[in-house]
């Protein structure tokens, strides 16, 4: 079973996330992101001046290239509710965040791939991307790369959290907001 479409008997909620409806969460995890960011443009400078974002098509490549990847990223998601058997994956755009989800159960492992596999797949593209485009329009590339690890700082805050969760948690991901089933149903803070 890596997918179920109904809670099996016990099940019950332990742990609903809404990062949307939380405001305290949502700083956490932009935070989380912005820090990422910084961190990722200080590396970036080291290794090729900032001043270069101006060269050639760097702006454009940037500004399409992020857009492509915003949907690439969540199709990554999609197809891996998909390939662990989810028979709808809706998608979506919040204004604020764009989404894939699904009204199946996950397990734990089948979960933890949906929410890292965008960020290692297209990380690993973007990462050969960059070596290979040259210094003109590494900024063009590195800023997507920049948009992959800092925007999936929801994804990544998620994984911590579910990873010290029980091994035989079901995770429900509609998009917007996820809710973690146990067979014992105590509330995890």
């Amino acid at each position: 079973m890596k997918c179920v479409t109904k809670l099996p008997a016990g099940y019950g909620e332990i742990l609903s996330i809404d990062i949307q409806k939380d405001k305290k969460l949502a700083l956490l995890v932009n935070g989380f992101g912005l820090v990422i960011l910084i961190v990722l443009v200080a590396i970036g400078n080291l290794l090729v001046p900032i001043t270069t974002i101006f060269l050639g098509m760097n702006l454009l490549l940037m500004s399409v290239g992020t857009v492509v990847y915003i949907v690439l990223h969540e199709l990554v998601h999609g197809m891996c509710m998909k390939y662990f058997g989810s028979r709808t994956v809706k998608y979506g755009f919040t204004g604020l965040y764009a989404y894939a989800g699904s009204q199946d159960y996950f397990e734990k492992r089948a979960y933890l791939i949906i929410a890292l596999a965008p960020v290692v797949v297209l990380g690993a593209v973007l990462l050969v991307l960059n070596s290979v485009v040259g210094i003109q329009h590494f900024w063009g590339i590195y800023f997507i790369q920049i948009a992959n690890l800092s925007g999936a700082a929801g994804d990544l805050y998620v994984t911590y959290l579910f990873s010290r969760l029980p091994s035989d948690i079901l995770v429900q991901d509609v998009g917007v907001s996820m809710v973690v089933y146990h067979h014992s149903v105590n509330h995890i803070e």
